[in-house]
């Protein structure tokens, strides 16, 4: 899969118009998809290769009815969030409340789908962190749960997490995904179609390019974060309501096996698995892929330099797949 990393304006000129079309797709009953990603599903939305899409989605705070008992107060919650809790019937088997899916029409089983983040902004003035019984890293040490909500202030971008404890936030979607070749799949674990990355590098500016396994791609983001530690310990972040704006650039005939994704700053090669090892290994394999395909080095030496200069990381312990994400700086390469 030759130059997919490139600068994004080599991949725009090679691959799509220079204009596209603007779209928006709110979140309704009618937009969401709750707790799954399917091949099955009917898109909400159709766009074209080189357009663009703002999509408004939920967070992972729960019902209106739940977080007012927590000390939200209504005025704060998105207008449109009690409609989707009364109305959608069709949930699970994951819990995350998708927008979506939008269907690229040019993309096909095979393809590589460049989903540029342009834009994240958070709709709420308050997040919220949960765990519950059996949930999180260290479900043994608390055998209960507790959920409490954090205010954001979006002037100074910081989450008042307590007195004297100010986290700076950095808005990124959670999962961001396409369709499995078949049916349901659970939205909780990442995977090949990524979904539930809970990737904090993927903030506005960042690109994920995906590999296609269905008609139309069928694109689906949620689970939107203020900011996140590696880990996502106990199993949730700072959950808030997000809107993003995102360019979509299908690649024909250029091969991806897993997700990777590009920073300004770095190159990112990603591995799930249930076991950490495996997820390590994977993420480690594909960087040394990507540093003999796309930057001319032989295996020995990408091996080599993957030990020298690229950061494994830790991307989550909590969703069923563990994820490992490999960062390797652009700063290194200087021709």
């Amino acid at each position: 899969m030759r130059r997919l990393l490139l600068p994004l304006c080599l991949a725009l000129a090679a691959s799509a118009p220079a204009l596209g079309a603007d779209y928006t797709l709110p979140a309704t009953p009618q937009t969401v998809a709750w707790g799954y990603y399917s091949g099955l599903s009917k898109p909400v939305l159709s766009v074209h290769s080189g357009d663009t899409v703002r999509m408004q989605t939920l967070s992972t705070c729960g019902s209106p009815e739940r977080m007012i008992a927590r000390g939200v107060k209504p005025e704060d919650i998105p207008p449109y969030t009690e409609a989707i809790y009364k109305e959608v019937q069709d949930k699970g088997p994951g819990g995350h409340i998708l927008t979506g899916p939008v269907a690229i029409v040019e993309a096909e089983p095979g393809d590589v789908l460049e989903v540029q983040i342009l834009k994240v902004d958070i709709d709420a003035n308050f997040a919220c962190n949960v765990f519950g019984v059996g949930s999180g890293f260290l479900p043994m040490e608390y055998p209960y749960g507790r959920y409490k909500v954090v205010p954001l202030d979006r002037q100074k971008m910081v989450g008042r997490f307590a007195p004297g404890i100010e986290i700076p936030l950095r808005p990124f979607f959670g999962s961001m995904g396409v369709a499995p070749a078949g049916g349901k799949i659970d939205s909780a674990p990442p995977f090949v179609h990524a979904g539930n990355l809970d990737l904090k590098e993927l903030v506005a500016g960042s690109t994920l390019y995906i590999p296609v396994a269905a008609k139309g791609a069928l694109f689906q983001a949620g689970d939107g974060h203020a900011a996140q530690g590696n880990g996502e310990v106990d199993i949730t972040a700072l959950e808030t309501y997000l809107s993003g704006t995102f360019r979509f650039v299908v690649h024909k005939n250029r091969k991806l096996v897993w997700p990777r994704a590009e920073t300004p700053t770095h190159y990112i090669s990603m591995g799930f698995s249930k076991d950490l090892k495996q997820a390590t290994e994977m993420a480690l394999r594909d960087m040394i892929a990507f540093l003999v395909e796309e930057k001319g080095l032989n295996r020995d030496d990408a091996y080599m330099l993957a030990s020298a200069a690229v950061d494994m990381e830790i991307t989550q312990l909590v969703d069923g797949n563990v994820g490992v994400h490999a960062m390797c700086p652009k700063k290194i390469f200087t021709r």
